[in-house]
């Protein structure tokens, strides 16, 4: 624990570092989205003191220090939390807002795509394509990065089932044969972590889309695909997530090859058809 290991230090630590470890430990939600810089200021040091104190509390350095306080809090800030958090990150001029919040989302897709672990994803894939029938589950802001999934993945599977209210109804056929993939980001679901346990306990392959190890469903699950995810006000920036679902799907219709041609075919055919698309 953070606090923990500041309080360790905190005996031997120097006046102008206890003010640093005082705001830090008094104001963890802002403190979290500070630059070393801004902390340095609001506590009347510089930003070299916040530097070095990060040091002396062994943290590589801020940026580290920093991750591991956004880590902590980040599943617990309220909706108001949320958006003053934003508003330190982001900066309140209105003008650079659409700029800031697009550049945000952009580093969040380069994290994203540094720490995928390319034998998890590789093994993923392989389980789609083996699976009987495939459950996807993901509520509140996930539900809409599970309904996307679950549209296209039903393109290239005969059995995938979008979970939604009626879990357990749902799901009670579910076994060994079969998967689960639960989606979730901060704050994290207790529905899709139920319904992830219900998968595990009869057997399925258990498949996490989650930002980070220690993410509740990570924990009960046999593979984690990560992606960085952040708010970029009080509603959550999915841009990294969804980016990585459409590189499952592309690589899971990779894996069909010339099936998932012939299923394209019919599905234009029924859709010039019956007027899916207007001309």
């Amino acid at each position: 624990m953070i606090f923990q290991q500041i309080q360790q230090h905190y005996p031997g630590l120097s006046k102008s570092h206890r003010k640093v470890a005082d705001f830090i430990m008094q104001h963890v939600d802002k403190a979290a989205f500070m630059t070393a810089a801004a902390i340095g200021a609001t506590v009347g040091v510089s930003e070299s003191t916040v530097v070095r104190f990060a040091a002396v509390t062994g943290y590589g350095g801020y940026p580290q220090l920093q991750k591991y306080l956004q880590d902590m809090i980040r599943s617990s800030l309220t909706s108001v939390q949320r958006l003053q958090a934003a508003d330190v990150k982001l900066g309140s001029r209105e003008d650079k807002i659409l700029d800031r919040t697009m550049a945000a989302d952009a580093e969040l897709i380069r994290r994203t795509l540094e720490q995928t672990d390319r034998e998890a994803f590789a093994a993923v894939v392989q389980a789609i394509a083996q699976a009987r029938c495939i459950y996807i589950q993901g509520t509140r802001s996930s539900a809409t990065l599970a309904s996307f999934l679950a549209l296209y993945l039903n393109i290239l599977h005969p059995g995938v089932v979008h979970v939604d209210a009626l879990t357990y109804e749902q799901m009670m056929r579910i076994g060994e044969q079969d998967m689960c993939i639960a989606i979730s980001f901060p704050r994290y679901s207790g529905h899709t972590l139920s319904a992830l346990r219900f998968a595990r306990d009869r057997g399925a392959t258990t498949v996490a889309i989650t930002d980070a190890s220690h993410s509740p469903i990570a924990q009960v699950s046999q593979h984690v695909l990560l992606a960085a995810c952040d708010a970029a006000s009080f509603v959550d920036s999915l841009v990294a997530p969804l980016s990585l679902i459409n590189a499952l799907l592309a690589a899971s219709a990779r894996s069909q090859g010339d099936d998932v041609v012939q299923t394209l075919h019919e599905l234009e055919d029924i859709w010039a058809e019956y007027d899916v698309y207007a001309a």
